[in-house]
Formats: C-alpha cells, structure tokens, sequence
C-alpha cells in the first residue's frame, strides 16, 4: 500500500461512516468525509483523495451525480470511484456499471469484501497513473496529432476538446481516449484490446477488454445525444469490436 493513501467516504449516515472510518484506518489509509456529492466536490478542491466510497441515497447531490461530476475533470479520471449502498436491486447494479462506476458494494458489508476491493481499486489506479505518467513524458507538442473530424464530430487531442454538431461535448479523460481511438481509424472495425490499451493503458483478453469497454461505450453515446438502446455513430460489430460513422 502506498503510503498514507487517502480514501474520501461520502454519505450522510454519520454512524456508518464511523464504523468504515474505523476499518479503514485500522489498515493504514487516511480517511475524509463529506455527507453529500456538493461537500464532497469541494472537499475535492482542496484534498485530492486516492478513492471514493460513496452512498446514492444523499440529500443535495446523490451519488450518481457525484460520479459523473467527478468523471467529467480530466484530473479526477483515475481516482476508482466505488459505489457503497442499500440500492441492491439489479437495475440499481445495471445502472451503476452503465455509468462506468469501478465497483459496486451492497450494505451491510463484509469489512474484508469491503478491504478486498479497496485494495484491488487502490492497486490498479497505481499501475494505470505509472502508465499515464510514462506517456506523458513521450508526448512531443510539436508533433500534437491535428484535430480529428469524423461527419459533424470533432476532436481535438492537444486541447481536449470535443463538439459534435457544434455543440461542445463533456468527455471524462477515458472517454475522450476511446472517441479518439475509434476516430483516428474511422470506418474500420476496432477490437476491444486496441480500445482498452489507448482507454485504459493496458492489455486484456477480448472477454475483458468488452467488459471494461461496454459501460463506457454507452456513457459515450449518451452523451452524443443517442437514446438508451441506440448505437448512434458508433456501431458495434458483434464478436469484432466496434467502429465509428459519419453521422
């Protein structure tokens, strides 16, 4: 574990959120907490954590608008933004995993299933920043890809930008990696590995790769303007992968 990593807690019941503080702190992290997705974005503002735990049920800002609050900062793409509550019906769970959420807990919860996927979530978003980090280094500005445009879609990569019909588009920063991945090949079919290294950074089996790729795919349409259930300009190959269309 790294040292001292900080694990923000966002619900509104004070006892529970003791009882995890307790857990938590039992194994070493530093625990924040804020009662709803408001004190929690601006806890955010001055104290950066290395995970979220956050209820749904919340007075001022549920935690399905938190998520996606903190999805749409480029800063804050990495954190794992896990899903603690008492919603466990499966279209709460379906919902969850749409959104892109890295995880989602029912309570009560075991404190050792709860330490398990902490850990897990904590490990992964090291190994992904390292991989961030490297391609950083590598970027040359002078060489900055020029703007992608695909029908009435267009990206930008050096400023992160995204329009679609005009209208400027709020991408998290694995979304825009994804868009831009399908856009820099238009018209041809993209396995889900080759999406998932550029959206993700590393390598998986088609099995994995579509798993991880699904929810963000949706969440992609969605926010092109697409019905739920409609493909919209990103086709799907069944037992390919996918491909991006004029539209």
């Amino acid at each position: 574990m790294a040292a001292q990593e900080r694990i923000l807690i966002v619900d509104d019941n004070t006892r529970l959120v003791e009882a995890l503080r307790h857990i938590l702190e039992g194994e070493g992290y530093t625990v924040l907490t804020a009662p709803d997705g408001l004190a929690a974005l601006q806890l955010m503002q001055a104290t950066c954590p290395h995970l979220i735990l956050a209820d749904i049920a919340m007075p001022r800002m549920n935690g399905y608008q938190l998520y996606e609050r903190v999805r749409e900062n480029p800063e804050w793409t990495l954190i794992p933004f896990l899903f603690l509550t008492g919603r466990g019906m499966d279209s709460d769970i379906r919902y969850a995993k749409e959104l892109g959420a890295d995880d989602y807990l029912v309570k009560p919860v075991e404190p050792e299933d709860l330490l398990v996927a902490v850990r897990g979530k904590l490990k992964r978003a090291r190994q992904l920043a390292q991989l961030r980090g490297r391609d950083l280094v590598e970027v040359d500005e002078e060489t900055a890809t020029p703007a992608l445009v695909v029908g009435a879609l267009r990206i930008e990569p050096k400023t992160h930008r995204v329009t679609f019909n005009g209208n400027p588009i709020a991408l998290s920063a694995r979304e825009f990696a994804l868009l831009a991945c399908l856009a820099d090949r238009a018209g041809e079919v993209v396995t889900p590995q080759e999406i998932l290294h550029c959206t993700h950074g590393y390598d998986a089996d088609y099995e994995e790769a579509s798993a991880l790729l699904r929810p963000l795919i949706r969440s992609v349409r969605r926010k092109l303007g697409y019905a739920v259930g409609e493909l919209g300009c990103i086709e799907t190959v069944r037992g390919i992968g996918y491909r991006l269309l004029r539209a």
